[in-house]
């Protein structure tokens, strides 16, 4: 597959040329996996390879929130909790994933909207490695109705819910479906990751997994103490604390 190049204007997300580069970011992303992995990728056994409709009795959509950035996220279900990266495009086109080195962070894809404002936020992450499982390795287990978290930068929780979850073979992938949002008034998320079978031969999955969500409620994230210099605590205490935030999920 030839490389493609970036360019021209960016007012809409992941629209012509953004679509194309996020799409060969997957597969760049695929062809740079390990030799070996530990394991083949999780398949969540009776998903269908097509998107389906929206499951029955699922809470009302919220409003989408201001923007801001993502810090973390978190699954309970999977018992995730995770770093969030804010990435671009590498010298190739491709929207960067988190390198192996930090197989636990998650990228955000910050050409896009913040997860919890109007459109589809994309995050990605690593499913294994040559020596362990990665962030995503369970995602394939994650059900509909299951809540994801998104802790931002202005101490605000985008607190989503699970709507569908596609495997998508990397032959038949089709922009749209994959990014496109479901509903145009909403905030959206993707969660993307490895899946299928791993080809030895290509170094490379053939498909990959995929979750949407949709925001359905917001919280408020409480900072850890600061310190002060009328506190006890070291000034590296003072710099951790600031600008981070702790949650229950």
């Amino acid at each position: 597959m030839s490389e493609a190049r970036t360019g021209g204007s960016n007012r809409r997300l992941l629209t012509g040329v953004a679509w194309v580069a996020l799409l060969l970011a997957l597969w760049l992303w695929g062809h740079d996996t390990v030799e070996e992995p530990i394991a083949s990728a999780p398949r969540p056994g009776a998903v269908a390879t097509e998107g389906r409709p929206p499951a029955r009795g699922l809470p009302p959509a919220h409003e989408p929130l201001p923007g801001a950035g993502p810090l973390v996220l978190a699954i309970k279900a999977v018992g995730l909790k995770a770093p969030i990266e804010g990435h671009g495009l590498d010298p190739r086109g491709g929207v960067e994933p988190p390198p192996y080195e930090r197989p636990n962070a998650v990228s955000w894809y910050q050409g896009g909207p913040t997860p919890g404002s109007t459109g589809t936020a994309v995050l990605v992450g690593h499913v294994d490695t040559q020596t362990s499982p990665a962030v995503f390795y369970e995602l394939s287990s994650l059900k509909r109705g299951a809540k994801i978290n998104v802790i931002r930068v202005d101490g605000s929780t985008a607190e989503f819910t699970v709507d569908d979850i596609t495997v998508v073979d990397k032959d038949h992938w089709d922009d749209d479906k994959v990014y496109g949002p479901r509903d145009t008034n909403r905030a959206e998320l993707r969660l993307i990751t490895c899946g299928g079978e791993y080809d030895r031969a290509q170094h490379e999955y053939t498909a990959n997994l995929v979750v949407s969500a949709y925001l359905t409620g917001t919280g408020r994230t409480l900072p850890e103490p600061r310190v002060t210099p009328d506190t006890q605590g070291s000034s590296d205490g003072q710099a951790q604390g600031q600008g981070q935030g702790t949650s229950d999920t």
